[in-house]
């Protein structure tokens, strides 16, 4: 998409959205019946401000009429937005990367109730770069290395790591002894999503995610884990290791799925991203990154 009309605002990018097929008599109308959250006041304020626009800048007033296929821009707001206390930590950064180790309880990017509170939002605050964006995610409950692209015209290069497998990706965790195993232990299994749209079970069938388990040190009333992905499927090492019986520490979701914690941060999950390596498609150079925290 070419530069947005609209500038980045606190570190917050305008978001975007294509008129669809319908008949509504004004822009205000349409506006009210698709975000039935938003108080009708709240569109007229920002209107006022010239906050919601076409694709070219022009402003739009509450009875601007309805076209399909317009584009309008806005900023996306919250009421209240209760603050996350951890900080993220800049590992490294050269013209196309940035390299961060994200805390615990720290989204990666907006999405329901978090807006400020996302890892991307703060580090566009930061650095002032609109075109940031994350070339792989890590859960909000995770903790770790993760990597932001700088640039749009060498994204694809590393995004293509990632798709072709060929990042070295190493974890941590917390959780329960698993007797009777000769380590390294190699765990796979078929991984379909779950009865509940956040989560993922197991079934029958060809594995289509693999995970190699080696033991790292045994503590009084737990063990760490050294975890290496071979594949990326979501939720990967949190289901693998519960559907081993040993579930990681402070796991909300597997083996039982609990009501949500909402801003409780007392209890992390006890998985860290402790290692990103890859070979730099740009300059043919090894690159390694480690995380700084530990569990």
């Amino acid at each position: 998409m070419s530069r947005p009309p609209l500038p980045m605002r606190d570190g917050v990018a305008p978001s975007y959205l294509w008129l669809p097929e319908g008949q509504w008599p004004d822009l205000i109308t349409f506006l009210a019946a698709r975000f039935p959250d938003v108080e009708v006041s709240t569109w007229y304020e920002r209107m006022a401000r010239g906050e919601v626009v076409d694709g070219d800048g022009r402003p739009l007033a509450p009875h601007s009429p309805f076209k399909r296929g317009m584009r309008i821009f806005y900023y996306r707001e919250l009421e209240a937005e209760t603050p996350i206390p951890f900080t993220e930590e800049i590992l490294f950064m050269d013209e196309h990367l940035v390299v961060v180790d994200k805390p615990h309880f720290l989204p990666m990017t907006p999405g329901g109730r978090f807006l400020h509170q996302t890892l991307l939002v703060r580090l566009k605050k930061t650095l002032g770069e609109p075109a940031l964006t994350p070339i792989h995610r890590l859960d909000r409950e995770t903790a770790g290395v993760v990597i932001f692209s700088r640039k749009p015209e060498s994204r694809g290069a590393y995004q293509s790591m990632f798709q072709k497998r060929v990042v070295e990706k190493e974890y941590e965790a917390l959780a329960p002894t698993l007797q009777g195993v000769e380590y390294p232990f190699t765990y796979r299994s078929r991984m379909v999503d779950g009865d509940k749209f956040f989560i993922m079970k197991e079934e029958a069938g060809e594995p289509n995610s693999e995970t190699i388990i080696e033991v790292i040190e045994h503590r009084a009333d737990c063990t760490l884990y050294r975890l290496f992905p071979h594949t990326g499927r979501k939720h990967q090492l949190r289901l693998h290791l519960s559907s081993l019986g040993i579930p990681i520490i402070n796991d909300a979701f597997y083996p039982v799925a609990l009501p949500c914690k909402a801003d409780d941060v007392s209890q992390p999950l006890k998985l860290l991203a402790r290692r990103i390596s890859f070979l730099d498609p740009l300059t043919n150079d090894w690159r390694e990154f480690s995380s700084k925290r530990n569990l």
